[in-house]
């Protein structure tokens, strides 16, 4: 069975850092991992996300804020955020798409003013 588990969530003043992880369990070949956000009353969206080759893509809002990494030998995905904003408040949910599309269930993230 796969499984995505996040960690590093967590309430953090604005300015402030925080690295969230995802760890992938199961034998699964992961073509893409991306991180997803999904704002109080608001649609989820792509954060940012990086293929098995290191392509990277960013939502505008993040670009120069936030990186995407990923250690394909331990199948994990990694987001390092920077100066972040209150508006970067939300559950954050990490996916991957191998053959099949998985998702986690989310960490919060919260930015406080």
């Amino acid at each position: 069975q796969v499984q995505l588990v996040e960690s590093g969530g967590g309430l953090v003043q604005a300015g402030g850092s925080l690295r969230l992880s995802c760890a992938v369990s199961g034998s699964i070949f992961t073509i893409t991992m991306a991180w997803y956000r999904q704002a109080p009353g608001k649609q989820r969206d792509l954060v940012a996300s990086i293929t098995n080759s290191g392509r990277t893509n960013y939502a505008d809002s993040v670009k120069g804020r936030f990186t995407i990494s990923r250690d394909n030998t331990r199948n994990t995905v990694y987001l390092q955020m920077i100066s972040l904003k209150p508006e970067d408040t939300a559950v954050y949910y990490c996916y991957a798409e191998a053959p099949g599309h998985y998702w986690g269930k989310g960490t919060l993230v919260t930015v406080s003013s």
